[in-house]
C-alpha cells in the first residue's frame, strides 16, 4: 500500500507493519499506539499461541518428565502445563527457538535444531498471513479503528515472496531502519544475552561452516551455544539489511532509529509517517 501524504493522513481506518531488527523499537512503538486507538498485532504472540503452542508445550512437558517428582504428578493427570505467553512476555518461544550446539551447555542437535527452525518458519509465515483477518477483528470486535503489526525481525528471511506481497496489499510497510550507533547497541546487547534467533538455512549452513573451520570443529555437539550466537549475530544483523532495504524500496518506507526515538504520541506517530511517504514521492 503506497498512498500519497494526503490519503495516508485521510485515512480513515490505517493499518500499518512495522518491519526491522528485533530492538530497533517496533514493540516499543506499538505499545505507545496500543494506549491510544490502535490494535497492537504481535506476530511473535500469535506464532506462541496458536502456531507454537503445542510443540513449546511438549518441549515444557518433555524437561518435566525428565524430574521423577513430576513425571509421577504429570503421568497421573494430577498437574498440567500451560503457556503464559503475553504481548510483553515471550520467552516461551525463544525457548523453544533454542540455541545449537552442545547439549550439556544447553544447546541442541543439529537435527532438532534445524526442525525447530523449519517450525518457525512456517508459524511465522501463517502469522503473517494472518493479518487481513485481524484488521478486520480489530475493528468489527474489539472496536479499535486503526491496526498495527509489529512483525518479528526474521519477517525478511522467509523467503515467501507472497506474505510482503500480502502485507503491502493490506498495510502500509514501515521499515524502522538502525542507525550506525544503534547498530553498535544493539549488536553489543546481543553479544551481552545472546538469545535464540531464526537463521535462513542457506545462510544458517555457511555460518556453520566458516565457524567451524575458524574454531577447528569437528561436530556440531562441540558448539557453545552462547559462542555461536554471539560470533554469528553481527553477521546476521548485516545480512539482514540488505533484505530490509529491498522490502521498503518495493513496498513501502524507511524511518531511522533516531527520527523514531523522537516520537512522543500518536500525533508524531502520524507525522513521521507523512514525512517517510513525502520523502520518497520526491
Amino acid at each position: 500500500m503506497k498512498p500519497s501524504v494526503q490519503e495516508f493522513l485521510d485515512w480513515e481506518h490505517k493499518s500499518i507493519t512495522l518491519l526491522g531488527m528485533s530492538g530497533v523499537g517496533k514493540t516499543f512503538l506499538s505499545t505507545l499506539l496500543r494506549e491510544k486507538d490502535w490494535f497492537h498485532y504481535s506476530g511473535d504472540y500469535r506464532i506462541g499461541t496458536r502456531y507454537l503452542n503445542e510443540a513449546i508445550l511438549d518441549n515444557i512437558k518433555l524437561q518435566a518428565m525428565q524430574v521423577p517428582f513430576l513425571c509421577d504428578l504429570l503421568r497421573s493427570d494430577s498437574i498440567y502445563i500451560e503457556n503464559n505467553i503475553t504481548v510483553d512476555h515471550l520467552k516461551p518461544v525463544s525457548t523453544f527457538l533454542g540455541k545449537l550446539g552442545n547439549v550439556e551447555k544447553g544447546g541442541l542437535p543439529l537435527k532438532e535444531y534445524r526442525r525447530r527452525q523449519a517450525l518457525h518458519r512456517e508459524a511465522e509465515i501463517a502469522a503473517m498471513n494472518d493479518v487481513p483477518d485481524f484488521i478486520s477483528k480489530a475493528r468489527s470486535i474489539y472496536g479499535f479503528n486503526h491496526f498495527v503489526n509489529d512483525a518479528g525481525g526474521s519477517v525478511c528471511e522467509l523467503d515467501d515472496p507472497s506474505v510482503m506481497a500480502l502485507l503491502a496489499e493490506h498495510t502500509l510497510i514501515l521499515y524502522i531502519k538502525a542507525s550506525e550507533a544503534d547498530e553498535n547497541t544493539l549488536i553489543e546487547r546481543a553479544k551481552s544475552a545472546p538469545k535464540p534467533m531464526y537463521y535462513r538455512p542457506e545462510f544458517l549452513d555457511q555460518l556453520l561452516r566458516e565457524y567451524m573451520q575458524e574454531k577447528s570443529l569437528d561436530y556440531t555437539s562441540m558448539i557453545d551455544p552462547d559462542c555461536f550466537v554471539r560470533w554469528s549475530f553481527p553477521r546476521l544483523f548485516y545480512a539482514r539489511i540488505p533484505r530490509y532495504d529491498a522490502i521498503a524500496e518495493k513496498y513501502g518506507y524507511t524511518v531511522t532509529t533516531e527520527e523514531l526515538f523522537q516520537v512522543k504520541n500518536e500525533m508524531d506517530f502520524v507525522e513521521l509517517v507523512a514525512q517517510a511517504i513525502s520523502r520518497k514521492k520526491d
